[in-house]
């Protein structure tokens, strides 16, 4: 995929809609950037989780979980389910998955280790 190209004869309506873009991938990218709100999306990239087994594997206290939760819902990442007292959540689409193989790819695949040692 071919990155778009800014050019003086763009128009500005064209514009228009790349600063509109500009703006919903920052508030993406912001909502991501946190890494408790990262690993989250991580182990959800595996399948729905309650909150009791995002706080058993993130090692974090209820509240630190749920506020993060609270955070990603906000942005459309997370969709909760409720069964009885227990919430599950789940990734909304794909684009966290889409973004998160990225990411692995860039700083936690073995290739990326052997680059770095290659420097």
């Amino acid at each position: 995929m071919a990155l778009p190209v800014i050019t003086e004869d763009m128009s500005e309506e064209d514009m228009d809609k790349m600063v509109a873009s500009a703006c919903d991938a920052s508030t993406f990218l912001k909502a991501i950037s946190h890494e408790g709100r990262l690993m989250i999306l991580c182990h959800l990239v595996t399948g729905e989780k309650s909150v009791t087994e995002l706080e058993e594997l993130l090692s974090a206290r209820q509240a630190a979980v749920s506020q993060q939760l609270a955070r990603l819902r906000l942005e459309g990442l997370v969709t909760p389910r409720r069964e009885g007292k227990a919430i599950y959540y789940s990734l909304a689409d794909d684009r966290p998955k889409r973004v998160l193989e990225v990411i692995y790819d860039m700083f936690c695949s073995t290739d990326q280790g052997q680059a770095k040692a290659a420097e």
